[in-house]
């Protein structure tokens, strides 16, 4: 008899919500985490000689109805609020922007056009009617065409009549969007060019496309969905409490959840699991098996390219994988004069796509898109962009170019920041694949393009979380559904093997 009904491989958001789910559907479920600390991208670090920061993402929030469903707040789910997000200008201006109409949003982009201050609520409102359905389509179960059933066929019915829902004006701006370039959908709402840039930044975030790039218009759909508007939600003490409060809940179920217990092989017979082995050698056994590391990693690595099929096997190599962000965190006396907003530095459309242009070629952006938060004194920058594999050099020689620039871009906009400096931590792209294992410092586990997305993420016909192994099944940000902190690709994970085992 198997130790546990399930194994859940990771400890990051998607695979803490699946095993939450799974332990409370009355399963015997067991996490296995890599590092000596859960979270996975939803992380808040320890730094230095001792600061802490989000390590890779500033903020984030699942569903609200997998916090209900899995009862998290009673399980020390910390709040969250939004912030506005403010784009820093030349000369000094600013310009404020949140997922509402009020009065100082409003005043911020009349200052640099009426017309668009005009237009605002009428695309807030188109956004958030356009999120509901993307959100929508996440949640419905994808078919494994060319195989589809009736019973596949329902779900999607009852998608095309949430679409058809929006009326015919916005159902074909939604459809026209996904496709689009982020310029072109702005060009068509606003006259400002800090208004295009603005929201081409949101766009483009941890995406390597620039804001002319197709297919922008749906990133913008997807990081707008899920940072709940152009800025971000910040949680009360960092994101990795929302990682804590999931592990409260699954020990509450029955749940268990090891640390450092590194998964180096999947086990099975017969084309069907039986457990894993560690890098120690230690063999747990599980009739199920959950992966919520990336694709391209679970299949090839703990899999192994001989045991899958080979038309499978050249899917998943073909899986593209493409990041181009880095982190460089800054601790400071406190007197960096940042407000308590999400800042970006993209001041035109042209200044973002130039920054993506280096990326194209393996160089890393001398004048790149910067996205900064702050903390109590804690100072975290996004930065894009800085491709995984750099033409010229190696990231371990560029390291503290990386944070020259980030620093000195930075400070043209934000000059008390430069002198409260007191130390700097930066992350790679390299750095984010071998502390938290994210294939070519992918944050998405794939990237988030129009063909690796909705019935084709993670690949072709494999959008069901099934692999051709028995049950074993994917679960992270790299299949239907995942990208960001939101949970929705654990919860679609759960549905499946409570369908299918």
């Amino acid at each position: 008899m198997a130790e546990h009904d399930v194994i859940v491989i990771g400890a990051g958001l998607n695979s803490l919500v699946v095993a939450n789910y799974l332990a409370k559907a009355g399963k015997r479920v067991l996490v296995l985490e890599r590092r000596e600390i859960v979270g996975g991208q939803a992380v808040t670090e320890t730094f230095g000689d001792g600061f802490r920061a989000d390590a890779l993402h500033a903020g984030g929030q699942l569903r609200p109805d997998i916090v209900s469903d899995l009862d998290l707040a009673r399980h020390g789910l910390p709040s969250s609020a939004s912030e506005p997000l403010i784009s820093l200008l030349p000369e000094g201006r600013q310009l404020r922007l949140t997922a509402d109409d009020d009065a100082e949003t409003l005043a911020s982009i009349a200052a640099l056009s009426r017309t668009d201050a005009e237009r605002w609520p009428a695309f807030v409102s188109f956004m958030r009617e356009a999120t509901e359905f993307l959100d929508a389509a996440y949640r419905t179960p994808m078919p494994r065409l060319p195989h589809v059933s009736l019973s596949d066929g329902l779900p999607l019915a009852k998608l095309g009549m949430k679409l058809r829902g929006l009326g015919p004006r916005d159902m074909f701006r939604v459809i026209r969007m996904l496709p689009m370039s982020a310029l072109e959908l702005t060009e068509e709402w606003f006259e400002s060019e800090a208004m295009r840039a603005a929201i081409g930044a949101v766009a483009v975030h941890g995406a390597t496309l620039g804001p002319m790039s197709a297919g922008s218009g749906f990133t913008l759909l997807h990081n707008w969905l899920n940072r709940g508007g152009p800025g971000q939600r910040r949680v009360e003490g960092g994101v990795g409490r929302i990682a804590e409060a999931l592990v409260t809940a699954l020990k509450a179920r029955g749940g268990q959840v090891r640390t450092s217990a590194d998964v180096k092989t999947i086990l099975q017979d017969d084309q069907r699991v039986r457990g894993v082995q560690l890098a120690d050698g230690e063999e747990i056994s599980a009739r199920v098996v959950v992966s919520g590391a990336d694709p391209r990693h679970t299949l090839l690595d703990l899999v192994g390219a001989p045991e899958l099929p080979p038309e499978f096997v050249w899917h998943t190599q073909s899986i593209k994988m493409r990041g181009s962000v880095a982190k460089v965190h800054l601790l400071t006396d406190g007197d960096h004069g940042l407000p308590n907003a999400t800042l970006v530095l993209a001041p035109s459309v042209r200044y973002v796509e130039r920054a993506f242009d280096a990326a194209k070629y393996g160089q890393m952006s001398t004048a790149p898109y910067l996205e900064i938060t702050s903390s109590g004194p804690v100072v975290s920058i996004h930065f894009q962009f800085a491709p995984y594999a750099l033409r010229d050099g190696e990231w371990s020689q560029e390291r503290a170019v990386l944070e020259r620039i980030a620093v000195d871009t930075a400070a043209e906009a934000l000059p008390q920041l430069k002198p409260s400096i007191r130390e700097i931590k930066s992350l790679t792209p390299l750095d984010l694949e071998k502390t938290y294992r994210l294939t070519e410092g992918d944050l998405n586990h794939g990237q988030l393009i129009l063909d690796q997305t909705f019935f084709m993420r993670p690949m072709p016909g494999w959008s069901t979380h099934k692999t051709p192994i028995d049950n074993f099944y994917l679960c992270g940000n790299g299949v239907h559904g995942g990208g960001g902190l939101s949970g929705v690709s654990g919860r679609n994970a759960a549905m499946a093997v409570l369908k299918h085992s």
